[in-house]
């Protein structure tokens, strides 16, 4: 998938598709500011506030696909290419960008990757007691280089609230790069808007210290990990955040009911894309019927339409954190 999204980025140059901007603005004469996902378009446009209007803000997966499913159109290398800011996760699963960016038109274009930014703390993807793993195949029955010699990283890193703030600080720096006139507003802006965070931050903390139990159960994919982390959480789940597994093994289900009992929990937890079926199945196989399935919103299918209705990073996190306490009781 790598080569052949790079062989497109140069087609699409040599055709002319692609629209050069790195000699000046848009047609629209403003910045061009491409975020990935719904969190980092969120945080964009509160450290930009009132001077949102003076850019074009464009949210890439703004279609309810997450980031482990969705594929790249044309439309979309030529807005990465061209574009004067680009804010992108930097794991596995959006790794064409990078081969999108050696062909990028605009040369002077500011990059924020969020796994460099936050550097150290990026956690490994990890596979726990209980856990399905990853199936690897390779048709030569060798194993494959790459497979053995990459990390791969957890990439929800922007389900942590003091990553959060890490990476707001890192956006209003950013645009006041590109935009020195108006440092002061986006630094301030950043300030109050990680003031917020901090102080759901703590709401989290007081959650979790006065809560009758510290694990969670996912009948699920788990991309909690860092907000689990943050607060010393224990968890177990069916599959790992990134996985592209569906189905469950006899095994995975037998375990994941029988610590439903083990631990007396009440709640079975799932994430906000799930159908609930494998949720069901384990709770069915567990001793009490009556335990609740609980959602978290992991914000990988946060559409332009959600936004457009109100929904905010921090008013998700903060719906999140009434579900755990539902969890922890």
């Amino acid at each position: 998938m790598r080569k052949s999204i790079a062989i497109l980025a140069i087609v699409l140059m040599m055709t002319g598709l692609l629209t050069a901007c790195s000699d000046g603005p848009a047609k629209s004469g403003k910045k061009q500011i491409v975020a990935t996902i719904f969190p980092e378009y969120d945080w964009v446009m509160n450290v930009l506030g009132d001077k949102a209007g003076d850019y074009d803000v464009t949210m890439l997966l703004d279609n309810g696909v997450d980031l482990h499913s969705f594929q790249a159109t044309a439309q979309d290398i030529m807005k990465i290419s061209s574009c004067d800011m680009l804010i992108y996760v930097g794991g596995e699963s959006d790794e064409w960008i990078g081969d999108a960016l050696k062909e990028a038109v605009n040369k002077d274009m500011v990059v924020i990757n969020l796994l460099e930014t936050l550097g150290d703390a990026v956690k490994e993807e990890e596979i726990i007691e209980g856990m399905e793993g990853e199936e690897h195949e390779h048709e030569s029955g060798e194993e494959n280089e790459h497979d053995v010699d990459e990390i791969e990283y957890d990439e929800h890193v922007w389900l942590s609230l003091r990553n959060a703030e890490v990476i707001v600080n890192a956006i209003a720096d950013a645009f006041a790069g590109i935009d020195s006139q108006n440092a002061k507003v986006y630094s301030s802006n950043a300030a109050e808007y990680n003031g917020k965070l901090k102080a759901l931050d703590t709401e989290y903390k007081e959650a979790v210290k006065g809560a009758e139990v510290k694990t969670l159960l996912f009948g699920d994919r788990f991309p909690f990990r860092y907000l689990t982390d943050d607060y010393g959480l224990d968890y177990y789940a069916a599959f790992a955040g990134c996985s592209a597994e569906t189905e469950a093994s006899f095994e995975t289900v037998i375990f994941l009911a029988n610590k439903l009992d083990e631990l007396s929990l009440k709640s079975i937890l799932t994430i906000e894309t799930s159908d609930g079926k494998l949720a069901k199945t384990i709770k069915d196989n567990s001793k009490t019927a009556d335990r609740e399935i609980l959602i978290l919103d992991s914000m990988q299918s946060t559409t332009s339409k959600d936004i457009a209705n109100g929904v905010t990073y921090l008013g998700i996190m903060e719906k999140n954190l009434e579900v755990l306490k539902k969890a922890l009781k």
